[in-house]
């Protein structure tokens, strides 16, 4: 496995100057982030930060005016007047092995620094006043405050305001078309152009983040200021698929070693519903003492992980781990509660969703975690309108999305059931689950050939799911196509466990039906060597043996011995099907016996002279 960059002093100051950076420009989950991931590097790294008094984060962006300011750092005012555009490299964490297209990590020069920290000190209580607006969610007043003000992060602010403030202005515009046809999809914000227009050409890597227009552009933002997971959430929502994740990684600014790099990747990959046992690699790693071994994020992270992979055991004793160490944290309690679910613990759930409705019930993962423990309940009902109020306190939250619409599966309006769905792929297309439930609510109402549709779009994103290779195959025989369902089943059995049967019967019966019974017999066979090896009860493959005899004893020259061998098996139990077995095995001994009787009198008769 690949060595992470252990955290060093450098980093930790980075980190602490996030918080500061993100906070001033009204970030706040992103300055809740970096908060939180300093607060779990071990204490004596922290203190040899906060003891150094003259150190310089690489890549912060403000420099200090006061006495009382934090550490001198450096600043990015793209579009300050008097401001050059020119980066220098940074020597720090500079990737050997980088793509040339890749963009390099950059720093500005300490004359911009000093001019940009001139126009801060000058502009500080208006500042504050414009940053308390914007945490009031005032955002027209903090614009008006910000009219005349001219370094970069007010520039920032009063850009970032204006766009909050329109996206606002659309969703009621929006809400105002309700119950009409001519309601379109989605909000549309008409002041985008205007306020592209602002930050066009900009080299500020906040007004590069605001941009959010083009891949390069996030790339070239986190190339000058790293540490605003904001970014980076923004670059992981442009990404389609593993493959496409494997083809941006060699374009980061950062090496493959750094840990934003590889939190990076696996909250990519989780994302995508993908992660492997090597991002559950990189979660140990980066929990480990040399880095963050109290982050509850990347515990959380970690937990997801092993979700995906199934090890719901695993998963569950980590979530409670986090919870031990904070019990009021709601980010990700969703994914807990569908572990729950899955494993069946309704008092666990139970006891959750009683204490977490009482903490914040107007939190879409508490919601979410109330419908699932409706759902377990078989109260369906109940169940929706949980879900259903998760998507209207969030409409971009694709869990709730995806289980509203399942959970419609126990009750009559399928129509329902895919309007659900289709909001979440319209909110994200990359999310399999959606595409899936699509599939199966086309299919219960018997329109195959939509649900194949569905289903094949739910493949081409999850391309080693069982389960969605299955329902193709099962689409594909209600219409007819037997081919094709056989081809599916056999992509099926590529990821499935070796010890399962269910596939193997089904091809078997699809290659009978094709008069192909060569085939048929082969994945009988396979069912019968299977069960016998996990010592599996007779009644499971007594058919499948059945089969094989009669096949062998159909065909010239048949393995007569293993025929029988079969049989005896069979027969000597309490299946179904002993009766025919015995009478088989009579028929086989009899062929063999006659066999033998031929063969001596062949050899007898060779030998006469």
């Amino acid at each position: 496995m690949t060595t992470s960059l252990a955290v060093d002093t450098q980093m930790v100051a980075e980190i602490k100057s996030a918080i500061q950076e993100c906070s001033d420009r009204g970030l706040i989950l992103a300055s809740k982030w970096a908060a939180e991931l300093h607060l779990s590097i071990p204490p004596n790294k922290r203190k040899l930060v906060n003891l150094s008094s003259s150190f310089i984060p690489a890549f912060s962006t403000s420099t200090p005016a006061r006495a009382r300011s934090p550490p001198t750092s450096t600043p990015f005012g793209g579009d300050s007047p008097g401001c050059p555009q020119k980066l220098t490299q940074n020597p720090l964490y500079l990737n050997p092995t980088r793509h040339a297209d890749a963009p390099l990590l950059n720093d500005r020069p300490p004359d911009v620094r000093a001019m940009e920290s001139e126009l801060e000190a000058q502009e500080e209580n208006i500042l504050v006043t414009a940053r308390a607006c914007v945490h009031a969610k005032e955002f027209k007043r903090a614009i008006h405050v910000l009219r005349d003000c001219r370094s970069s992060k007010a520039h920032f602010l009063s850009i970032y305001s204006q766009f909050i403030a329109a996206e606002k202005q659309a969703q009621r515009d929006w809400h105002k078309l309700d119950n009409n046809r001519h309601q379109p999809p989605v909000p549309v914000n008409n002041s985008l152009d205007e306020l592209l227009g602002l930050v066009y050409n900009t080299t500020d890597p906040w007004l590069l983040f605001l941009r959010e227009e083009s891949i390069e552009s996030i790339l070239r933002s986190i190339a000058g200021f790293p540490w605003n997971w904001s970014a980076w959430t923004l670059l992981g929502s442009c990404i389609g698929d593993g493959e496409e994740l494997s083809s941006l990684l060699q374009l980061l600014p950062l090496p493959p070693t750094h840990p934003l790099v590889q939190m990076f990747q696996t909250k990519t990959l989780n994302e995508l519903h993908n992660p492997s046992d090597h991002e559950l690699n990189l979660c140990n790693q980066l929990l480990s003492h040399d880095f963050f071994p109290h982050s509850l994020w990347i515990m959380s992270l970690r937990a997801c992980v092993l979700y995906h992979l199934h090890d719901f055991g695993q998963a569950e004793a980590q979530f409670e781990k986090i919870l031990a160490l904070d019990p009021y944290r709601i980010d990700d309690i969703d994914v807990y509660s569908n572990i729950l679910y899955v494993t069946d613990n309704r008092l666990k759930l139970s006891r959750l969703a009683h204490e977490f409705l009482a903490l914040d019930k107007d939190r879409p993962e508490v919601c979410c975690l109330v419908g699932n423990h409706y759902s377990l309940r078989a109260e369906h009902e109940k169940a929706v309108r949980y879900f259903r109020r998760a998507t209207q306190l969030d409409k971009t939250y694709l869990s709730a999305w995806t289980l509203m619409g399942h959970e419609q599966v126990f009750g009559e309006p399928h129509l329902n059931l895919r309007n659900d769905n289709l909001s979440v792929t319209d909110v994200n297309r990359k999310d399999y689950r959606a595409w899936y439930g699509l599939g199966q609510a086309y299919e219960l109402l018997s329109m195959h050939h939509y649900a194949l549709h569905y289903y094949q779009h739910a493949t081409a994103l999850r391309p080693y799911d069982v389960r969605l290779w299955q329902a193709q195959g099962m689409c594909y025989e209600e219409i007819g196509r037997l081919r094709e369902a056989v081809e599916c089943l056999k992509h099926a059995l590529i990821p499935a466990d070796p010890h399962e049967i269910t596939i193997n019967l089904k091809l078997a019966k699809l290659h009978h039906a094709l008069e192909e019974p060569a085939e048929a017999v082969a994945y009988h066979r396979k069912v019968v060597e299977v069960c016998q090896a996990d010592l599996r009860p007779i009644q499971d493959y007594a058919k499948s043996s059945l089969e094989v005899a009669e096949y062998q004893m159909r065909i010239p020259n048949g393995d007569l011995a293993l025929a029988r061998d079969y049989l005896e098996i069979v027969a000597g139990s309490n299946a179904e099907d002993v009766g025919r077995a015995a009478e088989l095995l009579k028929t086989v001994k009899a062929t063999i016996q006659a066999r033998t009787m031929s063969t001596d009198t062949e050899v007898r008769t060779q030998k006469s002279p």
